[in-house]
Parts: structure tokens; sequence; C-alpha cells
């Protein structure tokens, strides 16, 4: 029925603001009750006008428990709701801008503007993980209105929405849009292709794409009729402004070829696709472009620093005080770097262009140097003696004054074996033992 009109208490003013006490009284009577107090403008409704000392934020939270508001709107559906909303917004652009007025009304929009939206989009009971199209879709628990649904390209309003994210690709929608979908999840790509495109740009042209955006096939065109075509510096294909955001993002082929940095537009899937492909080892420069290493000299000191490494791993993994102290765990943000030492990823070229994986990896050698050298008595003993020259100081292969033997990794002084124009000691001394060997299986 009909809401019961409260009595109002005559020692009140009429302009009072919302009670708490009539919505916590009649909100179980009404489906919807919105009481929207236009206090700014009471010409439009009877009623005295309202001093700006008596000014609150008219959302429902004033404590009035006797009297209705004054020039009060009850919106019982949403039609209601949107005339509610409409006079409102007039409202807005009548008031002196910035003033405390106008701040007061925006509130007010935005409060009206959630409820309609919880009227649109009713809470249900979703579920907290949904698979499609190779996603994995898990129901988000944040609150924030700063997220955009990569499906609508809407504000995703979590305090009222539900929305998902997939935890392999972070593709975020709302719960209404994810029957829309239609991209496949990009870790899978990444899972079964995992390689970069190294051409520069190739682009193929409009025609070619039917003039057509590469991704959802909506049609485009470079006049922006009837949707805008946008060039992926990944792909060179063209997309829409759904598919792409103008989104930038540091092109691998651009590094490779050029040693270019510059962050270029790209498509919301090519995003997505070098965000996920950003540490994997899979640029083998020296067959892609070997030259590169001539012009940049950062790359061969990160070179050289990687196969030191590579030459203390089998002191690590035979002592174990390294293993106790687990040293090579340092490097288990770069696995690859104890595995080779010509795979590289792009975030390890983006480092390498800062200067970042210098200092880090510099500062590494030191420390595992230090343990070989000084700290452990057992390391130590697995140096050598130049056989040569039969001085100095214990020598280890990754010495800066050393040269290695590729036959029996034997360590000598660098100038020492240079020198040398017989063959190594080493080798000599074993070729000798495996023909003793040979013969005294002979006469036996």
């Amino acid at each position: 029925g009909e809401l019961e009109t409260p009595r109002v208490d005559k020692r009140q003013p009429k302009n009072d603001h919302i009670s708490r006490h009539i919505h916590n009284r009649y909100s179980n009577k009404q489906p919807v009750l919105i009481e929207f107090v236009l206090s700014t403008r009471p010409e439009l409704f009877s009623g005295t006008r309202t001093h700006s000392s008596d000014r609150t934020m008219d959302l429902g939270l004033a404590e009035d428990h006797f009297s209705r508001p004054v020039g009060s709107f009850v919106a019982s559906d949403i039609e209601q709701l949107k005339l509610a909303i409409e006079e409102c917004k007039k409202l807005i652009l009548e008031l002196p801008e910035h003033s405390e007025r106008q701040k007061d009304t925006v509130v007010k929009l935005i409060h009206l503007r959630l409820k309609l939206q919880e009227l649109k989009d009713p809470e249900e009971d979703e579920p907290n993980l949904r698979i499609l199209l190779e996603h994995r879709f898990s129901k988000e628990k944040s609150k924030s209105v700063k997220q955009t649904c990569d499906k609508c390209s809407t504000i995703i309003w979590g305090l009222i929405q539900t929305w998902y994210t997939c935890t392999g690709c972070y593709y975020r929608c709302h719960s209404k849009c994810m029957n829309l979908i239609t991209k496949p999840c990009v870790r899978s790509k990444v899972s079964h292709q995992s390689e970069y495109e190294l051409s520069i740009c190739p682009e193929i042209g409009l025609d070619r794409q039917d003039y057509r955006c590469a991704e959802c096939r909506t049609p485009i065109s470079l006049r922006g009729v009837p949707s805008e075509a946008r060039q992926c510096d990944y792909t060179g294909q063209y997309y829409c402004s759904t598919c792409h955001w103008n989104d930038t993002a540091i092109v691998p082929a651009r590094v490779i070829h050029n040693w270019e940095f510059e962050p270029r537009k790209v498509c919301r899937s090519s995003m997505r696709y070098l965000a996920l492909m950003l540490s994997r080892p899979v640029l083998r420069l020296k067959e892609i472009n070997p030259l590169l290493f001539n012009f940049v000299e950062e790359l061969v000191e990160i070179r050289k620093l990687r196969q030191d490494i590579l030459l203390m791993k089998p002191y690590f993994i035979t002592c174990k005080e390294a293993m106790e102290a687990r040293l090579l765990l340092q490097l288990q943000d770069r696995q690859h770097f104890v595995e080779n030492d010509d795979m590289y990823s792009l975030q390890d070229l983006i480092d390498i262009s800062s200067g970042r994986l210098s200092c880090s990896l510099t500062e590494i050698h030191t420390t595992f140097a230090k343990h070989i050298k000084l700290d452990c008595e057992r390391c130590q003993a697995k140096g050598f003696v130049c056989e040569l020259c039969k001085e100095g100081d214990i020598l280890f292969p990754f010495d800066s004054h050393t040269s290695v033997c590729h036959d029996c990794s034997a360590v000598f002084h660098r100038d020492c074996y240079y020198d040398n124009s017989t063959t190594c000691p080493r080798c000599a001394r074993m070729t000798e033992r495996k023909q003793d060997d040979i013969s005294d299986v002979k006469e036996a």
C-alpha cells in the first residue's frame, strides 16, 4: 500500500535531510525506496530555501526521526530513478562550477546511478571459478572501480557488479559479458608457440584483411567510418578500437635488429602475449643477429659473466656448503643463466640496456668467486696449478688471466698457454696413459 507520511514536528525545519529512521522503517515494504532531496533547488517544490549552513550530503545518513524532508523525490522503479538522474544532471549544469552545492549534487548523482545499476544487475550467486575458451576466470573480491572490462570497454563497478579475471592472461570482464567473449586465452598460445614475430611491423594492408578487424572482424577504415583502424606494431595488422586500446609495449623485433626500446602501440592481445613472454628465454642472439655483439659492448660483458657462472656451477653442485647456502638461488629469476650462455629473454635485453643487469650480475659473480677462492677450502682444493710455468697462485677457469684447454679443461696462465708451442701437458699425459693401457692389454 501507500507509505504513510510521517508526522512533521513543527519545531524541526522543513528542509531537514533524509531520515535513516524512515529508511529502516519502510525499506522492507517497498521494493525500491530512494529519497532524493534536491535541497539545492527548492524552487521546484514547496517549502523554503535551504541555508548553506545546514547543508550536508543527502545520502540518507542524517539523523531525523520525525520530519519528512521538504522537496523529496520518491523513486519506486527504474523509470523514476532515470527521471531523478536526468533532473540531477540538469541541476549540476545549472549550479556554479566547483561550488559546494554542485559537489554535493554530483555525489547524489553517483548514488542514484549506483542504485540504478544495482536494480538492472541484481546480485546473484556466481561461481568462484569459470573456464571458458581456455580462460580460467576467478571471481574477484576487490571493490576497486578503476578496472575496465576487456569485452565491453566500460568501467567495472566493483561495489555492485560481479567481475572475473583470467588467472592466465589477466583478461578482465563483467560477469554478464562472459558469454560474449570470443578471444581465447593468450597463455595457451604462449604454451604452444613460445616464439616472437621477428619481422619489424609486418604490415599486409587493410585490403588483405577485407577492411575488417584482424581479431573480431568488425568493419574498419583509416577514415574512422564505421570504426577507426588502429595498427599493431607487433603483428602489423589493423584492429578496431575495441580490440586496440592504444596500449604500448616494447617490440622484440625492434630490439633485436635496431637495439631500440621505445614502446610502440600494440593491440590488447599482443600486449598480453608480450607481457607473458617477457621473461621467457627464447631469443638466441648469436643466430638471429650475431652482429649485435659488435655494436653493443654491454652484451659482450654480460656474455663473459654468464660464461664464468657456468664454469662456477660445477663447484657449487659438488660443494655441501654452497648447497646449504643455496648460492645458485640468487639466479632463480633467471634460471637460464645457469643452464646456457646464449639464450636471452626480452627482459634480459631491457635490463642490459638500462644497466640494471650488469650491476646485479657483477655482484652475484663476485659473491660466487669469493666463496670458491676464499671462503670454502673444498672449492679451493679443486683449483689448478699452471703446468707450463709451475709458478703463481692457484688458478680457476673463471679467472680473467687464465686460459682453459678445450680437450681436458686444464687451466693455465693465458700468457703461458699462448706462448707454449707444444701440446697441453695434461692432454699428453692422458694420451700416454691410454697407450700404456692398450699395450698392457695386448701383452696379457
